[in-house]
């Protein structure tokens, strides 16, 4: 398991609960934004990290895998940016590939899609512990 700050793990709560209430994706989009402007970027990415080992925390309590894994997304090449970006950020999350996942933050970041694709994950996050439950 990942360690990340109170703060980090209480934005990522606060997105969490916007999702799971069903809360217009507005509310999200705005506490993502919130998170930036109260803590810059590298809030939000902790934010990002949160949301992936929650999504995969079974995986990461056994520890980063020996040789590398593969996910399956089927039809993942003719989805939105923001699902292709959730399922390449958890993917390169799962192989313990940070310099992977920083980079796709990065690109996001940079393409302006950052916030939709941490609202993506966070829904793609509620989803996994709604199956897990």
């Amino acid at each position: 398991m990942i360690q990340l700050s109170d703060d980090a793990v209480c934005d990522a709560t606060q997105i969490l609960a916007y999702a799971a209430d069903g809360d217009h994706p507005a509310v999200v989009l705005q506490e993502v934004r919130s998170v930036i402007e109260r803590s810059g970027l590298g809030a939000v990415y902790d934010v990002v990290l949160c949301l992936a080992d929650t999504v995969l925390s079974d995986r990461t309590l056994a520890g980063p895998p020996a040789a590398g894994c593969a996910l399956s997304f089927p039809g993942i090449d003719a989805a939105p940016y923001d699902l292709r970006w959730t399922a390449r950020f958890l993917s390169a999350y799962a192989c313990a590939d940070a310099d992977t996942h920083a980079a796709l933050f990065g690109a996001a970041a940079d393409d302006g899609r950052l916030v939709e694709c941490v609202a993506a994950l966070a829904a793609s996050t509620v989803a996994t512990l709604r199956l897990a439950a």
